[in-house]
């Protein structure tokens, strides 16, 4: 029943509500009850600023009970865990307070061993013997027996008199040899198992009282606490252990993850602003704390990269370098090294492979892109060779814009990939396999006479140009429709087709990276690339041949044209490099030497025969320069010093490489033509009357003496 006070206390109400702890909902009522009866508005106020103050107060009342409550929560458990001491101590403790408030001579306490099946003595206190200390009771043996068996308690006035007990003989001799007369046994009940038995016992037969057996009890039931809680604890320390093991691993893991979350997101940046492989290297250098290295095909450690791209991971290369193959449709890309790291972490290592992915992926974007700028330069390289009447302005302008420098020597190279396993081109320009290099004008080794130099495209002289990469859409110059020049037997066409796309890809990369120009043509590739200082148009098909093999896991056999010194200058000598690198590809693959990279100046006397006289060109250069390098050191040492070793080479030849009959042809003793045979070994080499030698040189000093005789 609600309480009226006078109006000039409206927190009387609240006071009340606050002595009952009344729920909050009956803070309304007193405010509901003024306005019911009409209250002024100064009580209504009043009530409603009592009402917010009782509120406040009960809240600060309820938070100080639940404070209290949590208090002393904390107190109990922490008299509790302050009860917890070592098991032994505790165990030995309740022995000797049930000896000393049962008053008897001794009390022991035996644990069940579950692997052993039996029961074995734990603690005892006032015990001498040394055989009793020892004993096992196996289940239901003696007293102790008993009462592990039936989970009750026995007393017995006296032991041995006592039929209840199965009696055996290492028991009764410890028991005898104790001298234990009446003994009170209790169980030490965890649930409703036994885990153990808790002694009292006299060396004098004695009655033990009922309450003196509910106090054993209850000292068994402490112990039964005890030891459960040390188990308990026991196991908490396991596992807290298994746990700080279990969550350093995890620390580890975490900081692994942590570390890879953020080489991702590194990567990912770094895709998004356009950067490149060796942006990537540096991230991935940050994050492993090591030197990472991307290395382009022709650099990196092969045995290693061909591990790596076997297993599908980064592999070991050497004591601390590993490496990561950069590869992509079954093309190898490049690697990425890491220097340093004798061991690396599995997690490191997946890194490691996650960035040779990127870096894949930035290599086939850049590619892509540059796919785009090649076939610009294919269409400038395509230009050169159909139109040789091209304004050499323009040509100059377009080469700018691709970086290319028309005004610098270069040298034409036609590429031609191989057949696996075969040794047959696969694909490329140079003639049909079996065919010896070619004699009839304008056209390949072995193949018809050509309308133009090289062959270009439908629309101008020579025959049909091929549509791309992938196969001629119509005839070679003097070939089958349909077929590319140097199209080996036995070899699918879409393997042809595959390889001349690889071949394509590889030498449009190169030509990009050298400043030059590439374009597929004829079933095959065709580069202009710039000759550096010093170098030969012999050593650069080389190199081209092992990048490009290297490039597309192939034999590619590359010929090469004598030096262009000036493409935009006069477009033409790029079309007559053309047809002259063509026939030194088809000489390669005739004279067994397909996977091999070669210029005309490689070939002996037979480079007579596969070079051509350029338009403008001195009349008879090739020539001079085939005589100069076989018998040019004799030719200079006759001018130098005025001797006659040309005139002795001619008689010694003519004379069947007689010195006897050299002689009489010279008129001259026959040791001063063993002198001039000395010395002309030197100046050509220890080799030089070897078969292939002889033959080189008998032609050259022919065509010496026609050079000398026609004005060349």
């Amino acid at each position: 029943m609600p309480v009226t006070m006078p109006d000039d206390r409206p927190e009387a109400p609240y006071l009340e509500l606050l002595v009952r702890g009344a729920p909050a909902e009956a803070y309304e009522r007193p405010v509901l009850r003024a306005r019911a009866d009409k209250a002024s508005a100064e009580l209504l106020a009043a009530l409603e600023r009592a009402k917010l103050l009782a509120l406040r107060v009960r809240g600060e009342l309820e938070g100080r009970r639940r404070r209290e409550a949590e208090l002393s929560a904390l107190f109990e458990t922490a008299h509790d865990l302050a009860g917890l001491r070592d098991l032994d101590a505790v165990l030995q403790a309740i022995v000797q307070r049930a000896r000393s408030l049962l008053g008897t001579e001794v009390a022991y306490l035996t644990l069940n061993d579950p692997t052993a099946g039996d029961t074995y003595m734990r603690v005892t206190d006032g015990s001498v013997s040394a055989r009793f200390q020892q004993l096992r009771l196996g289940m239901g043996e003696g007293l102790g027996g008993l009462v592990a068996q039936t989970a009750r308690p026995y007393v017995t006035e006296n032991y041995f008199d006592d039929p209840r007990f199965q009696h055996t003989h290492a028991i009764d001799a410890g028991v005898r040899d104790e001298g234990l007369v009446a003994i009170l046994g209790v169980p030490l009940l965890l649930g409703s198992g036994v885990i153990g038995v808790l002694f009292a016992a006299d060396r004098r037969a004695r009655v033990f009282e009922r309450e003196q057996i509910a106090l054993l009890g209850s000292f068994a039931a402490h112990a039964a606490v005890a030891i459960d809680t040390a188990h308990l604890l026991a196991e908490t320390r396991t596992a807290l252990a298994e746990l700080e093991a279990a969550n350093e691993i995890i620390r580890d893991r975490s900081r692994v993850i942590e570390r890879a979350s953020d080489v991702h997101d590194r990567l990912t940046e770094l895709v998004l602003r356009g950067g490149g492989v060796h942006d990537v290297a540096d991230a991935l250098a940050e994050v492993l704390s090591g030197s990472v290295e991307f290395l382009e095909t022709d650099e990196a450690p092969a045995a290693a990269v061909d591990r790596s791209r076997a297993d599908g991971h980064a592999v070991r290369d050497g004591e601390e370098d590993w490496v990561a193959a950069v590869s992509a449709g079954g093309e190898l890309l490049g690697a990425l090294v890491l220097r340093g790291h004798p061991r690396l972490d599995p997690m490191d290592q997946r890194t490691l492979e996650r960035a040779a992915m990127v870096t894949s992926l930035l290599q086939l974007a850049r590619r892509s892109a540059g796919e785009a700028e090649q076939r610009v330069r294919g269409e400038l390289l395509d230009d050169l060779l159909d139109a040789p009447d091209r304004e050499p302005r323009l040509l100059r302008e377009r080469a700018a814009r691709l970086r290319a420098d028309l005004d610098t020597p270069h040298v034409v190279l036609a590429a031609g990939i191989e057949a696996p396993d075969t040794g047959t081109p696969a694909a490329g320009p140079g003639g049909a396999p079996g065919s010896g290099p070619g004699t009839t004008p304008g056209g390949g080794p072995g193949t018809a006479p050509a309308s133009g130099p090289g062959g270009a495209r439908a629309s101008g002289p020579g025959g049909a140009r091929a549509s791309g990469p992938g196969g001629a859409s119509g005839s070679r110059p003097g070939g089958v429709p349909g077929a590319g020049p140097g199209g080996g037997p036995g070899t699918a066409p879409a393997e042809d087709a595959a390889g001349r796309r690889r071949l394509w890809s590889a030498a449009s990369h190169l030509a990009a990276t050298r400043h030059g120009l590439a374009a597929a043509r004829d079933g095959g590739t065709v580069l202009l690339l710039p000759l550096a200082e010093g170098d030969t148009a012999d050593a650069l098909a080389r190199r081209t041949a092992r990048q490009l093999g290297t490039a597309v896991h192939a034999a590619v056999t590359v010929g090469a044209s004598a030096p262009v010194p000036a493409p935009a200058a006069r477009p033409g000598d790029v079309a007559a490099g053309y047809a002259e690198a063509r026939r030194c590809l088809a000489a390669l693959r005739v004279l067994d030497r397909a996977g091999q990279g070669a210029a005309a100046e490689d070939f002996g006397f037979l480079g007579l025969l596969l070079a051509g006289t350029r338009e403008g060109a001195p009349a008879g250069t090739g020539v001079q320069d085939f005589v100069h390098r076989t018998v040019g050191a004799v030719i200079d040492y006759d001018e130098r010093r005025g001797t006659e070793l040309i005139r002795t080479l001619d008689a010694y030849f003519a004379g069947g490489m007689s010195p006897a009959r050299t002689k009489d042809a010279l008129h001259v003793h026959v040791n001063t033509v063993a002198q001039r045979l000395e010395r002309i070994g030197r100046l050509l080499g220890p080799d030089w009357q070897s078969p292939a030698r002889s033959l080189e040189i008998q032609l050259a000093l022919r065509l010496h003496r026609l050079a000398s005789a026609v004005g060349y």
